[in-house]
């Protein structure tokens, strides 16, 4: 993976989904299916229209909320970091992430896996800069676990319309979801998340046409991909190493008509390097909520071993700020250490003891300088 140049995100690859059932699920997210049926489409306006009522400060639906400081001016983005900035990401197997050594000396041993809302910040590490070698050294992602395995699955039990076993494979099933959308090797080097649509009902035509708009014309907040995927543009930023850093849980309740309904909230560290080359590593840091619904197929038209979109939001550092071309574009070198204006105030990016909704956008979901990286 280290130095090879892929293909850009409007290519499909070596992806596994035909060209023509690709281009069929484009032409269906333009036009329509004329027998969608009406109930997931509905939920997802009643709970938009609630997010936009919440008081200012809150996350809304499908909330592009950058956590890395940057100048308000299309193509310039700083990052000003206190800490060591840094790391190189990687690419692994998406269902069986491969668990590789190194990452950096961790300060303490790994972390027990987060069975709950956290109440405090993770300490501070000692300052250093990360390298090639050790990408998670002065954060406290070197104590976090590798890919899937730091995400934490909670016991099944019956719920809604579901039995034990299949609320066990439905939240099975959400991870795997989490994995298609942002450690899937493919999709971080900038491909399009087959697996991931695959995952997702279609017969919501909200979301169908966000999808094509988000992998067509990614010029908006509203049409940008990174609010559900975690894509680099491998032009800019080369993705290297085997180890993406990641923390974070799943819960689940009994939702509207029975559905099973299931809240994600995990935090992703991608350690990358510059396409041109050199030996810089940066940090790029996205934590994403991503509410999913399994419905009841006697209540609502859906297909099996699909979930429902319900709501999502993205937080990122060192991302890119008001840029919106469908990568994560991060900052290296000066550019990362400009003193550009930020209006949002600061916020420590692994800091997860408040929910995203409503707990860590700035009051106008502007630029925000990292504490840490």
């Amino acid at each position: 993976m280290r130095g090879a140049r892929v293909k850009s995100g409007g290519d499909r690859g070596d992806s596994s989904v035909p060209d023509d059932v690709w281009e069929q699920f484009l032409r269906d997210s333009v036009e329509g299916v004329a027998d969608a049926p009406k109930e997931p489409s509905a939920r997802a306006r009643v709970v938009t229209e609630r997010l936009r009522n919440e008081p200012a400060g809150n996350g809304g639906w499908r909330t592009y909320t950058p956590a890395a400081p940057a100048r308000r001016k299309k193509g310039r983005h700083l990052v000003g970091l206190l800490a060591a900035v840094a790391l190189l990401v990687a690419a692994f197997d998406p269902w069986n992430i491969i668990g590789a050594s190194g990452g950096g000396a961790a300060s303490g041993p790994p972390l027990a896996r987060e069975s709950g809302r956290p109440t405090e910040a993770p300490p501070v590490e000692p300052a250093q800069r990360p390298t090639v070698a050790e990408p998670f050294r002065g954060s406290p992602a070197v104590r976090w676990a590798d890919g899937a395995a730091g995400i934490t699955v909670p016991a099944a039990r019956a719920t809604g319309w579901m039995s034990k076993a299949q609320v066990e494979k439905a939240l099975r099933q959400t991870r795997d979801f989490l994995v298609a959308t942002s450690l899937d090797p493919a999709v971080l080097r900038g491909e399009r998340p087959t697996e991931a649509v695959a995952l997702i009902n279609p017969q919501q035509k909200d979301v169908k046409d966000y999808l094509a708009a988000a992998f067509g014309t990614p010029t908006t907040e509203e049409n940008d991909p990174l609010l559900l995927f975690s894509r680099f543009d491998p032009s800019h930023a080369r993705l290297a190493g085997d180890v993406v850093r990641t923390r974070g849980r799943m819960t689940f309740r009994e939702g509207d008509r029975g559905a099973l309904q299931v809240t994600t909230d995990v935090t992703y560290v991608y350690p990358v390097v510059q396409a041109a080359g050199g030996d810089e590593v940066v940090r790029t840091i996205a934590r994403r909520e991503v509410v999913v619904s399994w419905d009841d197929p006697s209540k609502v038209i859906t297909e099996a071993g699909t979930l429902s979109l319900v709501w999502y939001k993205v937080d990122m550092t060192n991302g890119g700020c008001d840029t919106h071309n469908g990568y994560f574009t991060p900052q290296f070198g000066t550019r990362g250490a400009d003193s550009g204006s930020t209006d949002g105030g600061t916020v420590d990016p692994y800091d997860r003891n408040a929910p995203m909704f409503g707990g860590t956008g700035s009051p106008d979901d502007g630029c925000r300088t990292a504490s840490r990286s």
